[in-house]
């Protein structure tokens, strides 16, 4: 019933051909224009939940102060004292400027600076460079940098997340182009070394292409997305989705060879292939879903959008790609080429060789690895975004760094009351080591002098109608590793005085928050994808015991991934550490799907051994062009994005992609081999081939790949699912 289905289906869509192609195409056009409108938001604290203690203490200020916590550093070089409160000044009157903190905002300049505490001072000016703090309204964060780089020229300096979020908005439409310029065309080159047709890469190109353009227009209903997603979202779908148009053409191939007419043919490929590319589509689209029950909100970002990414290319290969085909198959016989890439039966048999000793090497290395990626060290915030001083932000912050060392403001908000109080807690955390200023009313006026003498401007940026309000710097950041001990130590201390009435609130607050929060989702994300992905193929194959398989390969693949990290000594922002386990199951197991069905298929003619061996001549160069165009697509997201989280996950997915390839190829015909008893025991009509003793041709053909449809996979140019 379900084949006669798909054969009307096939015969209506190949009828009307001509109006197939129009329809995509021009859905095509119109989303690219709507990709446009799509806006783009840099900001990871934006996408904290709503009860974290960071974004509820920012409610409050905005209420409260109609401010934001110190988001900008700026460095001026050789200035005076008198020519640093100029620039103060002007950089006040800036659009999008809140407020502007310096020296005289700590200590009383006019007496002479040697009476000030040092570290104070130092924070603030030294050997003639002034350093000031700036609050940037974020809703106005554009045209504020542009003017504050305005009044201090390219010679001076500024960082802070204000800026690199600014720059990443640019740098992330930049990167996006810069990576499809390069990854198409090797893409291509791939598929040009792995076809056996000239025009058929641009099939698939084409069939690709326009489902991204399609999802990148779409991407309108949410508004606005991630850097994460815009960035990485194009460049995953065609290196994921390249897979489904390849196996359905390939099927077309094979179907072709065995001198059926074109659209019979191709009726016969849908039929054949759908099932499988459906099972391959919804395990991607199941990983992604994952992500879509993270806390951290990024994850739902990324989530919805690949999943619907992934329908899109599953539609348009099952509904546009035959439609074109049928109309262009003509070129495609005239551009036919010998095969450039030989054939994997050598491979094959050193591969059934050495099975054995690789199987036993990756059960010992994947516990060492597992242990590994558990002791990796992490950036949980966006401080470390860009630190290359390949752009602008990267080189400004490496200046201030260097001149002033680390620094982070927090703002802490107490009930307003008792001046004594706030006076005790102002030196209490001038008396921390790390604490090199406090900006307070306590601090800067004093108890001496009463609220009504102060100016309303001054009073009310330390007080509003219920909150007192302190600035504090420390001489920390996130990459140092004790960062969120000095944080608590001065949440600790407000709450000393105050108790649980404190509201706090600073980029390392938000990190740490953020880190509360990606750590919590872990887990819970990892597990679900793993549920999910499993239910699929548990229904995909009728199997109890081949979902265990498949799941466990591309898993260990995944440990062997997240722990290699630790031994080159390099440190992950957990953000991408935390997706790639989700991304790479959801997008590699494809591999082991089409190996595992193959092995099936041959496994009902053949004793395991030749089924695996035969597996492996058939499917290692499909498997292999997909986990090339991977690998590549990734590596070049990591090579070319200029900022930190993205070019990380690009390395990897692409590094992901390559272990995922090698194990399924190395160590999973060893597995369905090992495990062949318990995979006939434990699956629905698994009418598995048995040798006779007295050794009938069946195995011997089997074995030399002349069996009844011998032909048609030797005609396969690479594996067809």
């Amino acid at each position: 019933m379900e084949e006669r289905r798909m054969e009307r289906y096939t015969q209506f869509l190949l009828k009307h051909r001509i109006q197939v192609i129009v329809l995509f195409v021009a859905k095509a056009a119109v989303c690219a224009v709507l990709s446009g409108l799509v806006d783009v938001n840099c900001k990871l604290t934006d996408y904290l939940p709503g009860e974290s203690a960071s974004t509820r203490a920012i409610n409050v200020m905005e209420e409260e102060y109609n401010q934001a916590v110190p988001n900008m550093r700026v460095l001026i070089y050789d200035v005076t004292i008198p020519e640093a409160l100029e620039y103060k000044e002007r950089l006040k009157a800036a659009e999008g400027i809140q407020e502007v903190s310096w020296l005289d905002d700590a200590v009383n300049i006019y007496e002479p600076l040697e009476m000030a505490p040092q570290k104070t001072v130092d924070e603030w000016y030294q050997d003639g460079n002034a350093l000031f703090s700036v609050t940037v309204k974020e809703d106005r964060a554009d045209e504020a940098v542009a003017a504050v780089r305005e009044i201090i020229g390219d010679e001076n300096c500024m960082s802070g997340s204000v800026v690199e979020s600014v720059a990443a908005a640019s740098d992330t439409a930049k990167d996006v182009r810069k990576i499809m310029l390069l990854a198409v065309p090797i893409v291509f080159l791939i598929l040009l070394l792995t076809t056996s047709s000239w025009f058929e890469p641009v099939l698939f190109l084409i069939t690709i292409g326009v489902a991204i353009l399609i999802n990148m227009g779409t991407n309108l209903i949410f508004g606005t997305v991630s850097f994460v997603t815009s960035a990485a979202g194009p460049v995953l779908q065609l290196a994921v989705s390249m897979d489904y148009s390849i196996f359905l053409l390939h099927r077309f191939e094979e179907n072709r060879n065995q001198g059926l007419k074109a659209e019979t043919a191709m009726c016969a490929a849908v039929k054949q292939s759908a099932g499988r590319i459906l099972s391959c589509g919804l395990t991607t689209v199941a990983g992604f879903l994952a992500l879509v029950f993270m806390a951290f909100q990024i994850g739902p970002d990324l989530g919805w959008a690949m999943a619907k990414a992934i329908i899109f290319s599953l539609i348009s290969v099952l509904c546009f790609l035959p439609a074109l085909a049928i109309v262009t198959y003509k070129l495609i016989d005239r551009t036919r080429h010998r095969p450039l890439v030989p054939g994997f039966g050598g491979f094959s048999s050193f591969v059934m060789k050495v099975r054995i000793p690789l199987l036993i090497l990756v059960v010992l290395l994947v516990p060492v690895f597992w242990l590994a990626q558990n002791r990796n060290s992490f950036y949980y915030g966006d401080s470390e975004f860009y630190t290359s001083e390949a752009a602008q932000p990267g080189r400004d912050t490496k200046a201030i760094r260097g001149l002033y060392g680390p620094s982070s403001p927090v703002v802490l908000m107490v009930p307003r009351g008792s001046l004594e109080k706030e006076a005790a807690m102002n030196e209490e955390l001038l008396d921390l080591d790390y604490v090199t200023s406090v900006i307070s009313y306590a601090n800067s006026v004093g108890n001496s002098i009463p609220s009504d003498y102060v100016p309303s401007d001054t009073l009310s940026s330390f007080y509003s109608a219920n909150y007192s309000r302190f600035i504090i710097t420390l001489d920390t950041e996130e990459k140092e590793a004790d960062w969120d001990e000095k944080v608590n130590a001065v949440r600790s201390i407000g709450e000393k005085y105050y108790g649980n009435e404190i509201q706090y609130a600073g980029d390392l607050v938000s990190t740490e928050d953020l880190k509360t929060t990606v750590t919590r989702d872990n887990l819970k994300v990892n597990l679900l994808a793993v549920i999910f992905v499993f239910c699929i193929l548990l229904v995909a194959f009728r199997s109890i015991s081949l979902p265990l398989i498949i799941t466990l390969v591309i898993e260990a693949s995944i440990r062997i991934n997240l722990g290699l990290p630790y031994f080159s000594g390099t440190s992950l922002f957990y953000i991408g550490y935390l997706m790639i386990s989700t991304m790479q199951l959801g997008v590699t197991i494809d591999y082991a799907i089409l190996f595992t069905d193959r092995y099936l298929e041959l496994r009902k003619r053949m004793t395991k051994r030749n089924a695996a061996g035969q597996t492996l001549k058939t499917c290692t160069l499909s498997i292999l062009t997909s986990s090339l165009v991977l690998t590549l697509a990734g590596s070049i997201l990591g090579l070319v994005s200029t900022n930190g989280v993205l070019s990380q996950l690009g390395t990897l997915i692409g590094r992901g992609a390559a272990l995922s390839f090698a194990l399924v190829i190395f160590v999973l015909p060893s597995l369905l081999m090992l495990f062949d008893g318990l995979i006939r025991k434990t699956t629905l009509n698994a009418d598995f081939f048995e040798s006779r003793k007295q050794g009938g041709s069946g195995e011997k053909d089997a074995g030399s790949g002349r069996s009844e449809d011998g032909k048609a996979e030797n005609a396969s140019t690479g594996g067809a699912v």
